[in-house]
């Protein structure tokens, strides 16, 4: 570390004992900044190449957002593969369904299954049957099937963006978010 970057977090760490905090103490502000950050950048990328609400990217991207990067990297290993494993369930679905309301339930049941006992990643394993959930109804909201897959796609594709975009600012962060953790004794 820099001299200049030893100075500033040796201010900061003096600026938390005076206060009476500890590095605990701020994973809530980190948290927030990370948030703030990932919210900006998923909103304004979304908002510059599509006409649609940046919803479930934003959604997806709070949920994957973590200050710790070694926690962010396994959230966002999990949850890539339960979103693969939802929209497989769901294209699935639409594919073999013929439109009725049924896919629904029978497909949210399925991703449910085939993450708890095939896949067998318990951390975010709700967004596989969220992510069939979004595929489906997607699909039913169209006039056709194809349009359907289209549609649930471009919804997978926001939730991998923002999934992708809390793990780079949380690994930045890290980075520049000067005060660290005291090291354990032994």
């Amino acid at each position: 570390m820099s001299d200049a970057r030893t100075s500033v977090a040796s201010r900061a760490e003096a600026l938390m004992a005076r206060w009476g905090l500890k590095y605990e103490d701020l994973i809530g502000v980190r948290f927030a900044i990370n948030v703030f950050i990932s919210t900006t950048i998923v909103w304004t990328v979304l908002k510059a190449f599509t006409n649609d609400s940046p919803i479930w990217a934003i959604a997806s991207m709070v949920a994957a957002s973590e200050p710790a990067p070694e926690e962010g990297r396994r959230f966002f290993r999990s949850r890539i593969i339960n979103v693969l494993v939802g929209c497989a369930v769901g294209m699935g679905f639409v594919v073999l369904g013929n439109g009725s309301p049924w896919l629904l339930p029978c497909a949210i049941s399925t991703a449910v299954l085939v993450s708890t006992y095939l896949v067998r990643i318990k951390t975010m394993w709700r967004q596989a049957p969220i992510t069939a959930a979004i595929v489906i109804a997607s699909a039913l909201a169209q006039e056709s099937a194809l349009a359907g897959i289209e549609r649930g796609m471009h919804k997978v594709a926001q939730v991998i963006f923002g999934c992708t975009v809390a793990l780079m600012v949380s690994y930045l962060m890290s980075k520049f978010w000067l005060i660290k953790p005291k090291p354990k004794a032994a």
